[in-house]
């Protein structure tokens, strides 16, 4: 029989105190007032992400979450805390997804409250699933903080692959302008962050435990531990950090700022792109070894269309190449009939040196899935694009070899290097944010590239239409930045690579296991509580 709310909270929450009375106040709500209380401190959580990045917050909202659960008298008021919390961590996170659906808001502004809502409620089934999970292991004290953690941290990676997956804004990626704590990515990738961060802002909440003063200043020192531990160890690591560049090579990321409104019409094409042949061009193209340019950035089929294919050449650096997004079909007469999203390495000579077709497709924007019960329309890209074969580590002439990534596909942690191929000496992100607008999406989808980079310990390029265009060396040290929605060019070296980290070698079995032991020593707190007390 599951016990009342009062009993939870008389046997978890101190009665006196303002963090008693805090903690008190959340685990008696009942009904809208919890429900809305729980949005609230989600929505507060959001802002540590990028590009507001204001961590304190968490502070707030995640002891705020742990007492909500410690407040549920049931599974199911235990999931509804930890969904409502995603709900408010997501609508905040995610609101420029709205803006993608205004770019022709006659056909798909109905959309924006289902993809919106829709969206965030589908992924805070994740968030509700972790509370769901603590809530049934009972564990009470100081224990149900790690056990919390690591139930999260699972759900998290659970997110990346269920129903194709969506992993954008971890809690991990919360670090991003506190470059020491994301140096720890190195070891334990983006999920292992997200397990240090619940622990981290999750412990104080045994503050307003009934527990020994003893028991609660262990918890604040263990959460301050783990925080000076991650910036110390982060700063040792960017201490032996060297700039040590690949010879020989100069980059070229060519961002025109094309409004996606303007991007594909038919009478523009030729104008889009001349206007990527005259920023490739712009002084200092006698220094450049190699011209990259963004997703779809070529509007024409280049493998079957020779003569815009032999203009891309023209501004191709003489023995280097152009490394451009591009649409690609199967040959005329060729069926079924299939459409990729593409990368292409173009030389002087007109010659197709490399080929790479994005792999993983975003739902609704570049197909749509479950075609046979939901209609085409709901394709906001127009047309449905098929995956390629694989990832894939291309070597082309006079670079190191690289590992290419088109768009969306920056965001999966462990998924951006071919594992049965060569290791890279690279990461080459190519995207079109213009769907974002000016908004947080740029900032967030720039955050995760950082994070890749750090993961694996490869230097990343990143060229986009609107913005953000930047290059990171291997430690996620930015070399060069071009802003969002600025027309121009950047020119950047090409940093070397790093042997392969802890997370490069064993990729999500290194968070998984941490929140293994992370339950396992939050059950150990629990029994421990329990025999004292």
């Amino acid at each position: 029989m599951e016990p009342s709310a009062a009993a939870v909270t008389r046997t978890s929450l101190a009665s006196s105190g303002w963090f008693g009375a805090a903690a008190g106040g959340l685990a008696a709500l009942t009904g809208w007032k919890r429900r809305g209380a729980a949005i609230l401190l989600g929505a507060l959580g959001a802002l540590a992400l990028p590009p507001v990045g204001f961590v304190p917050v968490l502070l707030i909202a995640l002891p705020g979450l742990v007492w909500l659960l410690d407040g549920s008298p049931t599974k199911r008021a235990a999931f509804g805390a930890g969904w409502w919390w995603g709900l408010g961590w997501f609508l905040v996170g995610l609101y420029w997804i709205a803006n993608a659906l205004l770019i022709e808001p006659e056909k798909f502004g109905w959309m924006i409250p289902f993809a919106t809502l829709g969206l965030s409620g589908v992924v805070a089934v994740f968030t509700g699933t972790a509370t769901w999970a603590t809530r049934l292991t009972r564990v009470t004290g100081m224990g149900r903080v790690p056990v919390l953690a690591g139930a999260w941290t699972v759900m998290e990676w659970a997110r990346s692959w269920v129903l194709t997956g969506f992993p954008w804004n971890p809690l991990g990626s919360v670090w991003d302008a506190a470059a020491p704590v994301l140096q720890a990515g190195s070891l334990m990738g983006v999920f292992g962050l997200s397990l240090f961060t619940l622990l981290v802002f999750g412990l104080p909440a045994v503050l307003a435990d009934f527990a020994p003063r003893r028991a609660k200043a262990g918890a604040v020192a263990l959460s301050a531990l783990l925080l000076a531990s991650a910036f110390g160890f982060g700063a040792v690591r960017l201490a032996g950090a060297n700039g040590d560049v690949v010879p020989d090579v100069r980059l070229r990321l060519v961002q025109p700022a094309i409004g996606q409104s303007h991007k594909w019409k038919e009478e523009l094409r030729e104008a889009h792109l001349l206007a990527y042949l005259t920023l490739s061009k712009a002084p200092g193209w006698d220094r450049v070894t190699h011209l990259v340019w963004p997703e779809t950035a070529a509007p024409f089929l280049l493998d079957h269309d020779d003569h815009h294919r032999a203009q891309v050449a023209s501004v191709a650096p003489p023995g280097g190449m152009v490394l451009t997004g591009a649409p690609r079909v199967t040959p005329q007469g060729v069926s079924p009939f299939r459409v990729w999203n593409s990368l292409m390495a173009i030389d002087g000579a007109a010659q197709l040196l490399g080929l790479y077709d994005k792999v993983h497709l975003v739902p609704f924007g570049e197909y749509v899935p479950f075609r046979a019960v939901l209609p085409a329309q709901l394709n906001i890209g127009g047309t449905d694009f098929s995956p390629g074969t694989g990832l894939r580590t291309l070597s082309l002439p006079g670079l190191p070899p690289v590992s290419p990534l088109i768009c969306y596909e920056s965001i999966f942690p462990a998924e951006v290097v071919g594992r049965d191929q060569d290791r890279p000496g690279w990461l080459l992100t190519i995207t079109n944010d213009g769907w974002f607008g000016h908004s947080a999406g740029p900032y967030q989808h720039l955050a995760a590239g950082r994070m890749r980079a750090i993961e694996e310990g490869l230097p990343l390029v990143r060229a986009a239409n609107t913005g953000i265009s930047a290059v990171f060396d291997a430690w996620g040290r930015e070399l060069a930045r071009l802003e969002l929605g600025r027309q121009g060019v950047v020119d950047s070296v090409l940093p070397k690579s790093l042997p392969p980290t802890l997370f490069a070698h064993y990729g999500n079995t290194v968070p998984l296991s941490l929140s293994l032991l992370s339950v396992v020593i939050g059950l150990g707190f629990c029994w421990v509580q329990r025999r004292i007390g």
